[in-house]
């Protein structure tokens, strides 16, 4: 069966919120460009976004950072395969640590960031990097919740892409 664009259902933005908030924009905007000075490896950023995106339900944020990610190298396979990281065996140490305090992060409303998870994602990084990883993640987290609530950004292109 062949499934053409026309058969899917695109989100519709909500909320032009960059246009009715500039000075927000603006200001998330600088936030954005000061995170690519940092200690981490893109791959592993961009994994990690992907994951905060797929957990907040942000659509365009997940297939932006899937595309970037393997834009920038990395395998569809192990890109798809970000939802259950856990199980999956084609993730590093290093990564397996960023994931869990991203989700950690992402989901203080079922529990704190615990102490075990912090203790591994403190094995993993130096004291920079993991500063530079909590930057990065309360950034993403900011920018899917505003991507799944009021849907400033829509889809384009093709769907085979």
């Amino acid at each position: 069966m062949t499934t053409t664009t026309s058969t899917y259902i695109l989100p519709t933005s909500r909320l032009a919120v960059d246009d009715l908030a500039p000075e927000m924009a603006k200001a998330l905007n600088a936030l954005e460009r000061a995170a690519q000075h940092t200690t981490l490896e893109k791959p592993l950023r961009e994994l990690v976004k992907l994951r905060v995106a797929q957990i907040n339900g942000c659509v365009y944020c997940v297939d932006m950072h899937a595309r970037d990610a393997v834009a920038g190298g990395d395998t569809w396979r192990r890109v798809n395969l970000v939802a259950v990281w856990r199980e999956a065996p084609f993730f590093t140490a290093r990564e397996r640590a960023a994931f869990a305090l991203a989700e950690a992060m992402t989901r203080l409303a079922d529990s704190e960031v615990g102490d075990q998870v912090w203790r591994q994602a403190a094995a993993e990084f130096d004291e920079k990097e993991l500063a530079d990883l909590v930057w990065h993640v309360t950034l993403i987290n900011t920018w899917t919740r505003l991507g799944a609530t009021a849907r400033p950004w829509t889809l384009t292109g093709d769907e085979n892409a």
